[in-house]
């Protein structure tokens, strides 16, 4: 079994984007700026938004976070998402999901200027994703992708069973997992005999929300399982993959924590610069993408 460790690919990607970002500042631009939107007092989005400053302080990045109480009406988060729209100093904005209940969330989000739609999750973007003519894509599933990459795992040709539907996780790893020609099983609650799928699954993303509900006889020998998962529970975040029980049957696997969520947030990031120089027509001298030697990750 070896360890897929998002924490150490997510500060590689972290290390270069700050070099660059260095440069454009160096060239007399400004840094890129990234507004978080909260909806209500959830503790979690708090810490999620918290994560995101840090990672865009340790970058160079600005980063503001705005609080709209609970019982915000829908105008409201529209008219704050669209003078963040006309704003020329913003280049990112990412809305913290899920919105409390009640909200038409698909409506809320597609508010957003797609050019500043750092999670790719509006309409167009999405759309731009499945036409392979996208400049980003989803973060928690690039991240599954670029994880993927860094350890030199191949992907065309294998059979990937994704479990979950959400448009950020698990449809959009499941198109990414497509575009690169592995065989893609989308799997959801509604699926009959699971098992029966995810044992046939050379690549296994679980993103179900339910905390080490995959076991062992849930998964074929040499297996690569990405866990997605975060539960908080009373011995701490576990994932919903059952990593004591399962990690003996896989070739590879990421950790929870110190996984997915890692390279989630470095995607994040790397979406964030990537607005922001197209937006200001910044032509880069090299490329911001991940630049390692996989077999260095080994």
């Amino acid at each position: 079994m070896n360890l897929l460790d998002g924490k150490k690919i997510a500060s590689q990607i972290i290390e270069q984007l700050k070099d660059t970002n260095a440069d454009i500042v160096a060239s007399g631009h400004k840094a890129p700026h990234l507004v978080c939107i909260i909806v209500g007092d959830d503790p979690a989005s708090k810490i999620y938004v918290k994560s995101k400053e840090k990672a865009c302080k340790q970058l160079g990045f600005t980063s503001s976070t705005i609080i709209l109480p609970s019982n915000s009406t829908e105008d409201m988060i529209k008219y704050t998402i669209m003078k963040l729209n006309k704003d020329k100093t913003v280049s990112g904005i990412l809305l913290q999901l899920p919105l409390p209940k009640g909200f038409h969330e698909r409506e809320i989000v597609n508010t957003i200027d797609p050019s500043k739609d750092v999670d790719c999750l509006t309409d167009v973007n999405l759309g731009k994703l499945v036409s392979k003519t996208n400049d980003i894509a989803p973060c928690t599933a690039q991240g599954i992708m670029t994880l993927l990459h860094a350890y030199s795992i191949p992907v065309e040709g294998k059979h990937a069973v994704v479990i979950g539907r959400s448009l950020l996780v698990g449809k959009s790893v499941a198109n990414l997992l497509e575009q690169e020609n592995a065989t893609v099983t989308l799997c959801h609650s509604k699926t009959k005999n699971l098992a029966q799928f995810t044992k046939n699954a050379d690549i296994l993303v679980v993103a179900i929300g339910k905390e080490k509900y995959i076991t062992q006889d849930f998964v074929k020998d040499g297996a690569v399982v990405i866990d997605v998962g975060i539960n908080r529970t009373e011995q701490g975040i576990v994932g919903d993959v059952d990593f004591e029980n399962v990690q003996s049957k896989c070739s590879y696997i990421t950790p929870v924590p110190g996984g997915v969520g890692k390279m989630t947030i470095a995607e994040l990031m790397r979406n964030t610069l990537t607005l922001y120089t197209l937006q200001n027509d910044v032509a880069l001298e090299q490329d911001a993408n991940l630049d390692t030697d996989p077999e260095s990750n080994k």
